[in-house]
């Protein structure tokens, strides 16, 4: 993925990536521990002893440097080859930044976050196989889990155990602190798992996701446990119409404040508008929160071979939620949607 770094490099010297996904990417190296160099002519991997062998192995076509200062390494490769240096700004404290001035000199940094974010926005065939896999186990984990959720359960259990069928069957990781949530809760957008029963009656809502090979999954359902109440019944049509609209409006060459109007109009055309609470969705790939979004203030052109997430939901305190969420490849004219789970309501 370094030559996606080519066009950076057209106006700065070298590129310093020390975000462990950035490393990862733009790399190969997973070990998260120590930086990254780019520059036209010289590709280094910076790490201490406990890393050394496995980035060998992953950052092939990488110098391996170790060091237990990758700054002061940094700072001499910059003093004879960087007269501008793009950095992580958006990753770097405060303290981390003087220091990274002191070891430098007079090389000049220049903020690079927002480029290497915008070029992590379309996905090669590769990671789109990656991503397809990732969500392929977590739909599967959600069948599983219909065949266990009951009456009793703790938000707390439902939550392990969706984490434990993931990676017992080909999650590396969890793609974000899985959501699992039941009964007037559900009326909490990202509500954490806790002892609370799950009750007869009860929406449950399930927002997760595993990882495959560095790459996220995202997904969300909401059933009911017993049968639904027509009020229930009457939250979950509007978000699953608004979903629908969204996912049909999805392609490329949209905004992203276009495609969140299209499925905002359903749910404020329901009366519900007011209980709309974030965007509606936001680009995955290595991190599950990352470019585009899909949001009022989005002006980011949608193009193939972006992947984002379609979860619009409604939020009504004291009575509780639902969100609807699918993760979708941009194409030309559609999308191709990676999530297989049913979205009938399901009463169990």
């Amino acid at each position: 993925m370094y030559t996606k770094l080519n066009a950076v490099l057209e106006t700065v010297d070298a590129i310093l990536v020390t975000s462990p996904h950035n490393m990862r990417y733009f790399s190969g190296f997973s070990g998260g521990e120590g930086a990254v160099w780019i520059s036209k002519d010289k590709r280094i991997v910076y790490t201490d002893s406990r890393y050394t062998e496995s980035a060998q192995s992953e950052a092939s076509d990488f110098q391996i440097i170790e060091t237990n200062n990758w700054m002061k390494e940094v700072g001499e490769a910059a003093k004879c080859n960087a007269e501008k240096l793009a950095f992580e700004d958006r990753y770097v404290s405060a303290a981390e930044c003087e220091q990274l001035k002191k070891s430098i000199g007079k090389t000049m940094l220049a903020a690079g976050s927002e480029q290497l974010e915008k070029l992590r926005m379309v996905k090669t065939e590769d990671e789109l196989k990656k991503l397809r896999q990732a969500e392929k186990i977590s739909c599967r984990a959600f069948e599983y889990i219909l065949g266990v959720i009951k009456p009793g359960m703790r938000e707390i259990e439902l939550a392990a155990e969706l984490e434990y069928y993931m990676k017992k069957n080909g999650g590396e990781g969890i793609s974000f602190d899985t959501i699992a949530i039941s009964g007037a809760r559900t009326s909490l957008p990202h509500g954490t798992p806790t002892d609370k029963k799950i009750e007869k009656g009860d929406f449950v809502t399930m927002d997760f996701g595993c990882t495959f090979e560095g790459y996220c999954a995202d997904m969300t359902r909401t059933i009911v446990v017993g049968k639904a109440s027509d009020e229930q019944k009457k939250i979950y049509n509007t978000v699953k119409a608004a979903q629908q609209t969204g996912l049909d409006f999805i392609r490329a060459k949209v905004t992203g404040r276009e495609a969140d109007a299209s499925a905002r109009a359903v749910i404020e055309k329901s009366g519900c508008g007011e209980y709309f609470r974030h965007s509606l969705g936001h680009g995955i790939g290595i991190l599950v929160h990352e470019l585009p979004n899909l949001s009022p203030k989005s002006e980011i052109v949608l193009e193939e071979n972006m992947v984002v997430s379609c979860e619009p939901g409604v939020y009504i305190p004291g009575v509780g939620g639902v969100r609807i969420e699918d993760m979708v490849c941009v194409k030309v004219g559609g999308n191709e949607n990676f999530t297989d789970a049913t979205k009938e309501l399901i009463e169990l």
